[in-house]
């Protein structure tokens, strides 16, 4: 598990720096007990462009499409957060 954790945060280093230090943040709080689900969504989300992905976290816009399913919702909710 520690070895997906350290995979998603490498992919998490964006072009963006606010992108950076949100997802930043997560990974402080959620070190090393990602679900499933979480690791799902946010494999999703990392696949956005660095604009797409910082409106998404900063409530600019909302998940449609394929994004709008409940694990993205309920990701977005905490990265919100942080």
């Amino acid at each position: 598990m520690a070895d997906s954790i350290n995979k998603m945060r490498w992919r998490s280093r964006r072009g963006l720096l606010e992108n950076d230090l949100i997802l930043e943040r997560f990974f402080k709080v959620n070190p090393n007990n990602l679900s499933k689900c979480d690791e799902h969504a946010l494999s999703l989300l990392l696949e956005l462009g660095d604009n797409e992905l910082l409106d998404l976290l900063l409530k600019r816009t909302e998940p449609t499409g394929n994004l709008d399913i409940p694990e993205i919702r309920s990701l977005l909710k905490i990265l919100r957060s942080l």
